[in-house]
């Protein structure tokens, strides 16, 4: 059974004043140098990661937003108020990319998330609308097999009543306890509706507050 450690109480407010597009890495040794953390952005192709990082930052197109799986190919760094980096990673899963591309995402995201000193947290997306997928699971126990930090945003929530999206987060926790003894914590967003914010960035603020 995994254990996630880091369970932190958030009460902190952030709010970012400039975010600014650092860099685009084809491999974890362009990424920056400096001390300042990575808190990253992750989930399956078309999971809405974009809006969602948009909404963030408040920059209406930071994240270029597509209707097409598989636009971010690369680690994209975005340098929040010169504290710290958000970053944008290749999303997994059914992207119309070759298997040869699709092997090299793979590659590029495992190099980043593993061996990467300077990632803090990672906010791992899923879908509200749909039920537990294996590819979310499989890549969610991965994490715990080495000890990354990580959350679950659950996004478009806009597209579900209150009881439909509590019935599926419970579907969710209940198929998650199947294997963790306490559970990672847990974000819900609407980019429509511009909710889930202020709690993904209170919860950084309070990292950051506790390094």
């Amino acid at each position: 059974m995994f254990v996630f450690a880091r369970r932190l109480h958030y009460l902190c407010r952030m709010e970012i004043k400039r975010a600014l597009f650092k860099c685009s890495s084809q491999n974890v040794s362009q990424v920056p140098r400096d001390a300042l953390p990575d808190f990253a952005f992750i989930g399956r192709s078309n999971v809405g990661k974009s809006s969602l990082i948009n909404l963030l930052t408040g920059h209406g197109s930071l994240a270029k937003v597509s209707g097409t799986p598989g636009k971010t190919r690369l680690i994209n760094h975005f340098l929040v108020d010169d504290r710290w980096y958000l970053v944008d990673l290749p999303g997994y899963g059914y992207a119309r990319v070759s298997k040869s591309e699709r092997g090299a995402f793979s590659k590029l995201i495992i190099d980043y998330i593993f061996n990467c000193e300077r990632l803090h947290f990672l906010f791992v997306l899923v879908d509200s609308r749909l039920e537990p997928q294996a590819i979310d699971l499989r890549f969610i126990r991965l994490l715990g097999e080495h000890g990354v930090p990580f959350g679950i945003v659950f996004t478009k929530t806009d597209k579900l009543s209150r009881n439909q999206l509590e019935s599926n987060v419970t579907r969710y926790r209940k198929q998650l306890l199947t294997e963790w003894e306490e559970l990672p914590p847990l974000f819900f967003a609407s980019s429509a509706k511009r909710t889930g914010r202020t709690e993904i960035l209170d919860f950084i603020e309070k990292c950051l507050t506790g390094m």
